[in-house]
């Protein structure tokens, strides 16, 4: 799918599911950057709000190019910002917070996600926006939250912490080794966007029966503790510490095939049978050290990864889950980047959106919308707005300011 493309479900209707609702977004990096991104894609009106100067601090990170306005403009900021629109404001500054306040009723949503405090020390906080209207629904995210106390709440947070805090790494971490950091999965952030997108919701749908916002706050944490609720349960049930760690029960594990490696997930004893008998070694099914689930993981290493690669070393990542599918046992490739692209299924499910890039012939790649609706289009997507492009054109449109009020705010750096 390329930018402005339109996707027409069969018997599709035009208008978005959340058409006329706007959002008001002073946020940077990827949880609510993500967040709004999937409410712009269901239609929602995103007008980001950055610095005049930098922006917001998602545009420099890396990978990066370099944009129509002769800008570098880092990966984290390009995948999380299509179809919204960039209002350059310096909130630091007293006019810039007015306008900002001015701005307020035109909107549904105000969203912000940074360090706690740092709003309510602008005069910009749930009281102050609420107070200019109380009709306005308040987000926030945070590593550990706004309303709640936290004795973490003066701790800075990225994903990564997050994710180690909420119990993620735990279970993929081997006997002895340090836990596994992935920076590229970001879950610490996209889970937090999507618990936030569903507050955004549920608050939106409350307003309509009451008339009222609210505040609605998201803390990294809690989102990572809701994504790993087996790491708690385990422990209440009083299951042996050592389940919480990879490989100590079942086959969840990563064998090798002739172009990569695929992965695959065992847990039931019918599931075990199939597979022993896939390979070649229906024996294992009598014999008394497969006869557990720990069993199983304790044989990976000598027994069932040898007679599992020594089976698929003919055969592709992709054939070999073809035949343990074929079986119901669960396999899946794993991937690279190449593989990704190449997947029918992600074309067919327009998981790829292709942006025109301004210094290159190849277009980059930003990850699509996951969330499929039989009666309304997907598409189209407009890329991503250079630094303050739409400044002038909101400003004039709701606060309705002349071409002499925006020179002037101009000329003293506020936007």
């Amino acid at each position: 799918m390329r930018v402005g493309e339109v996707q027409q479900p069969e018997r599709a209707h035009w208008g978005k599911p959340l058409a006329g609702v706007r959002i008001l977004a002073a946020e940077q990096m990827q949880a609510l950057p993500y967040a709004t991104q999937l409410l712009a894609h269901l239609g929602a009106d995103v007008v980001k709000i950055e610095h005049p100067l930098h922006g917001e601090s998602g545009r420099g990170a890396q990978p990066s190019l370099t944009d129509r306005d002769g800008r570098v403009v880092g990966a984290t900021y390009l995948r999380n910002n299509l179809s919204k629109r960039s209002v350059s404001l310096d909130l630091k500054s007293a006019a810039g917070r007015e306008l900002f306040l001015r701005l307020v009723p035109h909107f549904d949503v105000v969203a912000e996600n940074f360090t706690p405090g740092t709003m309510d020390r602008l005069g910009l906080g749930v009281d102050a926006i609420s107070e200019v209207d109380p009709k306005v629904i308040y987000v926030s995210i945070s590593g550990f939250g706004n309303r709640v106390p936290s004795p973490y709440a003066h701790w800075p947070a990225y994903a990564p912490v997050a994710e180690a805090m909420g119990g993620l790494y735990e279970p993929t971490r081997k006997p002895g080794k340090p836990p596994p950091v992935v920076v590229a999965g970001a879950l610490g952030d996209n889970a937090s966007a999507l618990f936030t997108t569903i507050g955004i919701l549920a608050a939106l749908r409350h307003r309509e029966s009451t008339g009222l916002g609210q505040h609605v706050d998201v803390s990294m944490y809690d989102s990572m503790i809701a994504m790993t609720d087996m790491v708690p349960q385990l422990w209440s049930m009083d299951a042996p510490p050592e389940w919480a760690t990879a490989g100590s029960i079942g086959i969840v594990a990563g064998f090798k095939a002739s172009d990569g490696y695929f992965v695959i997930s065992v847990f039931r004893e019918h599931h075990f049978e199939r597979l022993a008998t896939l390979v070649g070694h229906p024996e294992w099914c009598k014999e008394e050290r497969f006869a557990t689930r720990q069993g199983w993981a304790e044989q990976i290493e000598p027994s069932i990864r040898p007679a599992l690669e020594a089976w698929a070393a003919g055969m592709t990542k992709l054939e070999a889950c073809e035949a343990l599918c074929a079986q119901g046992v669960a396999a899946g490739p794993s991937n690279v980047a190449q593989d990704i692209h190449a997947d029918p299924h992600v074309e067919m499910h327009n998981m790829l959106i292709e942006v025109p890039r301004p210094d290159s012939d190849k277009p980059m790649l930003v990850v699509g919308n996951p969330v499929k609706l039989s009666r309304v289009a997907e598409g189209p997507v407009e890329r991503f707005p250079t630094l303050g492009e739409h400044t002038d054109d909101v400003l004039r449109e709701l606060l309705e300011l002349s071409d002499d009020d925006l020179a002037d705010l101009r000329a003293r750096d506020v936007i």
